[in-house]
């Protein structure tokens, strides 16, 4: 009878012992997990994390370059920043810009990415996450100093309708794979006092 018991009691203890030890492993593994941070690159890209499925707004404005306005003021608390339009290169891409400013979508929203290379604001959502989707519209111009792009998933075909960028240094990585569609004329000082969730009072053109 004693044998039994003892038996039975081993039998109970090794179970123990095994359960024991796939709840450690488990345990482990969940600590191994990875976090959801996102890790600079080489060439880093003005992207954005996700899209709303909201459709451009109608441009009030004409596709034909000459009829575009050339010029915006985008207006900071730190001044203003001059940019010049590629209206002959990314036609809708600027009408686009110029309807959404015309009417007031960029007042008060903030730029919520900065970093040495780059200042990206326009998001309605303030986050990074928040605008709509239109045809990319990629043309020759380069990256440098000053220039005006569009955020993008980088996919080649769709670009944010929304959430624009300025580069702060030659970005040459960028060259035909988001769409250019200005250059600052005036203000870069501006730009590189820019912080994070500095507001975009409005824009003029």
């Amino acid at each position: 009878m004693d044998k039994i018991v003892i038996f039975g009691v081993l039998v109970f203890l090794g179970l123990f012992l095994v359960l024991v030890f796939n709840y450690g492993k488990e345990n482990n593994n969940l600590a191994s997990v990875p976090s959801l941070s996102v890790t600079p690159t080489q060439n880093p890209s003005p992207t954005f994390q996700a899209v709303n499925t909201i459709s451009p707004s109608p441009s009030n404005f004409p596709l034909s370059p000459e009829t575009m306005p050339k010029t915006a003021v985008i207006k900071t608390a730190k001044g203003d920043i001059e940019v010049s339009l590629y209206s002959t290169d990314a036609p809708n891409t600027v009408a686009n810009f110029l309807q959404k400013a015309k009417s007031g979508f960029y007042n008060n929203l903030v730029f919520h990415r900065v970093e040495d290379w780059v200042i990206q604001g326009g998001d309605p959502l303030g986050n990074g996450t928040g605008g709509g989707n239109m045809p990319v519209e990629f043309n020759t111009k380069p990256f440098i100093v000053g220039s005006l792009g569009v955020a993008s998933r980088g996919d080649g075909k769709v670009q944010n309708d929304a959430q624009f960028f300025i580069t702060k240094t030659d970005a040459s990585w960028l060259n035909g794979q988001y769409t250019n569609f200005g250059i600052v004329t005036k203000g870069i000082d501006v730009v590189n006092k820019i912080e994070i969730n500095d507001k975009i009072l409005g824009i003029t053109l």
